[in-house]
């Protein structure tokens, strides 16, 4: 059927909402960057760096609506020789749903240190078969060796590592290949390692979007053409817990943790323990709807409590695009904060953590109103660029409709990183972050790391239809920096839900492990804090998921500590 114009566009846009968006700003247009901006000594800058890959979601006349949907990417250490490595999500055949061509590969390259990467994903044998969107990283049966959980369309699929350099498709032997007895094969975008109920076994959060079928597309218009449909358009699907039971496989766990009652379109999610006792809590975007969030009540329950949160929607009621999300400590208080980005025209809320038990929304006094209005996000990750202490936030960017639209919205954009200037107060840097470098493109997934071993968090991000992006943090300063890479012993290996307190002469701030980031990403380094003057830490405080609360004294900057959870 036809869909009148504008409103049968996939996630919405400005006309929808109570905002109207501004022209773009100078230093947030793909063009109009000048000279003086691209050379200005900005505090946070980046260079790009090609990399051998280009997703392909096998974009088509009928705008399928997984086509605009693809790219996730996992920065992670795949055989512990302590250098990052490079994950990437390919589309496949939009009707088969099947990598029925090398163009739709998976690619894994490996990092020499040096800045070189090498592919090597026929030896790892991580080509996949269908058609993936997400990733996820995690060491789940604790063998020390990083595995990985790839989302798809209609056909997840789990890759134990053998701690060899390769990877086997353990996704039957896990149990994880069944369909859901209502909805059938589900969709999902991307997923979370949470270790839900601290038995020192990673468990498996799975963030399904919406029911599609191939053969019953929805033909939607927007500005004269076909393009991708509204989400309106398409039932809703539920997200699901998989407990781990230790011995490879996993239990579906989603009626009695809560999950199954609260449907939805789910497009991330985001873990911390939002009231510090100890338990992992879940944000989760959804797409043209309310956001959740669970409480984690311990044993494996949840309760899901956006509305007495104030997360469920923007301060002024509206749905909007709910994309990717970052839960962390942005205003080093000690309580994980909440970032999520959406199109342009809705802007990208930011929600601080009272320490009351709730959130209260900073998006107007923060400046993100106004800086992000013009936007269209889809990955966020928080971390400190620049070392100063405080961390900031990059987003990938640009527009889920197709470039057909291009004559009426602005569908290609450059990336952006939101430095945090304290107090809960961002700049936003474009052109002067040196993202106008670059060509501006439709940017999807974001995962962060340090590349080269230099003390400074480099990103990777992809694009629809185009090349990979890295890009190299070459911010100009004497700042320090400190990384903790984990190991759990009573906990899981990976030390994911451990919270970090540091001190130092200027002050305290907090981060915590966790390996889900932004839209469909991984992000699996070692745990990052900026210092900035300070050549060392006076305190480091690790409050392991176990309970052990582990205490490190005068530690100096500027390099990797390995911590290994005490048996105590």
């Amino acid at each position: 059927m036809r869909i009148p114009l504008i409103s049968s566009l996939l996630f919405g846009f400005a006309l929808l909402t109570t905002f109207a968006a501004p022209p773009l700003l100078d230093s947030q247009s793909p063009s109009a960057a000048s000279a003086s901006k691209e050379t200005t000594n900005s505090p946070i800058r980046f260079t790009y760096q090609p990399i051998d890959f280009k997703l392909d979601s096998d974009e088509t006349p009928e705008r399928h609506a997984p086509e605009t949907m693809a790219g996730g990417v996992a920065v992670f250490d795949y055989n512990n020789d302590g250098k990052l490595d490079i994950f990437f999500t390919n589309g496949a055949n939009i009707q088969t749903l099947k990598k029925d061509s090398p163009k739709y590969s998976n690619r894994l390259f490996e990092n020499d240190g040096n800045g070189h990467f090498t592919d090597v994903t026929e030896k790892a044998g991580l080509a996949g078969t269908g058609y993936d969107t997400g990733v996820a990283i995690g060491d789940y049966d604790n063998d020390g060796c990083e595995d990985i959980f790839l989302a798809g369309v209609y056909r997840n699929t789990l890759y134990h590592n053998n701690c060899n350099g390769t990877f086997t498709d353990v996704t039957a032997k896990a149990g994880l290949n069944k369909p859901d007895p209502q909805y059938g094969p589900l969709w999902s975008v991307a997923a979370a390692w949470v270790d839900v109920n601290n038995d020192g076994l990673l468990d498996l959060v799975v963030i399904n979007y919406l029911k599609w079928d191939v053969n019953h597309e929805p033909d939607c218009e927007g500005y004269g053409h076909r393009d991708y449909c509204h989400p309106k358009m398409y039932p809703p699907t539920p997200n699901q817990l998989f407990l781990n039971n230790g011995d490879g496989t996993f239990r579906d766990a989603s009626v009695e943790a809560g999950f199954r009652a609260h449907p939805g379109k789910g497009m991330s999610a985001a873990a911390a323990d939002s009231t510090l006792d100890g338990r992992m809590d879940l944000f989760i975007t959804n797409d043209k709807l309310m956001n959740s969030f669970f409480l984690n009540r311990g044993g494996g329950k949840f309760e899901e409590a956006a509305f007495d949160e104030n997360v469920a929607l923007r301060e002024d009621g509206v749905y909007i695009s709910g994309m990717g999300a970052d839960f962390r400590d942005l205003d080093n208080d000690g309580y994980p904060d909440i970032f999520l980005v959406a199109l342009d025209g809705e802007t990208f809320p930011l929600y601080r953590n009272t320490g009351k038990g709730g959130f209260v929304e900073v998006t107007r006094e923060s400046g993100m109103t106004r800086l992000s209005l013009p936007m269209a996000g889809y990955s966020p990750n928080i971390a400190d660029f620049d070392n100063d202490g405080w961390k900031d936030i990059f987003v990938s960017r640009g527009h889920v409709q197709s470039l057909a639209s291009s004559n009426n919205l602005s569908i290609e954009q450059p990336n952006t990183v939101f430095r945090n200037l304290g107090g809960m107060k961002f700049a936003a840097l474009t052109a002067e972050a040196g993202f106008t470098s670059f060509p501006p493109s439709r940017h999807r997934g974001s995962a962060v790391g340090d590349l080269n071993g230099d003390g400074k968090l480099d990103v990777v991000v992809t694009a629809l239809s185009a090349p990979g992006e890295i890009w190299i943090n070459q911010s100009r300063n004497q700042n320090h920096w400190l990384e903790f890479k984990l190991q759990g012993t009573k906990s899981n290996r990976d030390g994911i839900g451990a919270r970090i307190k540091l001190v130092t002469k200027s002050g305290a701030q907090y981060n915590h492990m966790t390996t889900a980031c932004g839209y469909a990403s991984s992000s699996a380094g070692p745990v990052h804090f900026g210092l900035g003057k300070d050549a060392s830490a006076e305190l480091v405080e690790i409050h392991w998921p176990s309970g052990i609360v582990e205490t490190l004294k005068n530690v100096e900057a500027d390099r990797v500590v390995v911590v290994k959870e005490p048996s105590r």
